[in-house]
């Protein structure tokens, strides 16, 4: 019974979590179409951040769901809306000035939903110090979602090898939201060893990559999206390549365990609920 209450009450966390991400969304219908940003996709967003920090509250896990929900929206517009490598330039100036404070543009809702995150992250006080690790995080997902748009026009001619598909990471965007995460929780300890956190992010970041990857291959292949799968003679190629990037991970976070022990399990937390998740579904919605 207390193991069943203790689950009840993460899932509480992502009920209340949907509810805020399904509200957000409503006010950016332009950003958020109703396939595939069904209202399975914000349950999931929730529901995995819940798991992955249980600890946390409603508040303090509002703006780490709402910088998933906004990666979303850059994949969905740089990997299905945009027509040419311009759009994609132009949305990351576009993005790229709000993160440094610019105001964006009326007819710009991608930069309308990032300001609201910056202003929010730049409230606490942690971001005086620390929110150029944002900036930068934002800046490695926009590249990487560029460089991937750029393979896919060139795939059968030039598809990139496993491990530039996987150096390519950051265009899952989860560092990114952990770098928001870690910010907005205003904790010294953490802060104090961001830099090693965001390290071994990154190495969970490349493990989420290709777990994403085994569940997610037949909806690539309809969707016309790269996937590890098409780059390799089999499977197992990839389930190897995650068991060395796990023993790594290990490695990264054995030494936070002493020095941050909550955020050393909530990156081993990503890992454990994305394995299990993928096994039977993903984030997205039906098209």
């Amino acid at each position: 019974m207390t193991l069943a209450a203790e689950q009840g009450r993460i899932c509480a966390l992502a009920a209340k979590g949907q509810r805020d991400l399904a509200e957000l969304a409503a006010a950016y219908p332009e950003l958020f179409p109703p396939r595939p940003f069904d209202p399975a996709l914000f349950a999931n967003v929730a529901m995995a951040i819940a798991f992955g920090a249980p600890w946390c509250d409603v508040a303090q896990l509002r703006i780490t769901n709402r910088a998933v929900l906004w990666g979303f929206a850059v994949d969905w517009l740089v990997d299905h809306e945009a027509k040419s490598r311009d759009d994609i330039d132009r949305l990351t100036a576009a993005c790229l000035a709000v993160a440094d404070g610019a105001d964006p543009a009326d007819d710009d809702p991608l930069g309308r939903f990032l300001a609201e995150l910056r202003d929010e992250l730049a409230a606490v006080p942690a971001y005086a110090a620390h929110g150029g690790v944002w900036r930068d995080e934002l800046r490695r997902v926009l590249d990487a979602m560029a460089r991937e748009w750029d393979w896919k026009q060139a795939a059968e001619t030039r598809p990139p090898t496993l491990d530039e598909y996987l150096a390519n990471a950051a265009n899952l965007a989860c560092t990114v939201v952990n770098v928001v995460h870690w910010i907005h929780s205003d904790d010294p300890a953490t802060l104090a060893h961001l830099g090693p956190l965001v390290t071994a992010s990154d190495e969970v970041q490349r493990i989420l990559r290709l777990v994403n990857d085994l569940g997610t291959y037949e909806r690539d292949l309809r969707w016309g999206d790269l996937n590890a799968l098409l780059l390799v003679p089999d499977r197992a190629q990839v389930e190897r390549r995650i068991a060395e990037l796990v023993a790594h991970a290990r490695e990264l976070l054995d030494p936070l365990r002493e020095s941050c022990p909550v955020q050393a399990d909530y990156l081993a937390r990503q890992i454990g609920f994305s394995s299990g998740f993928y096994r039977s579904t993903d984030f997205w919605g039906a098209l």
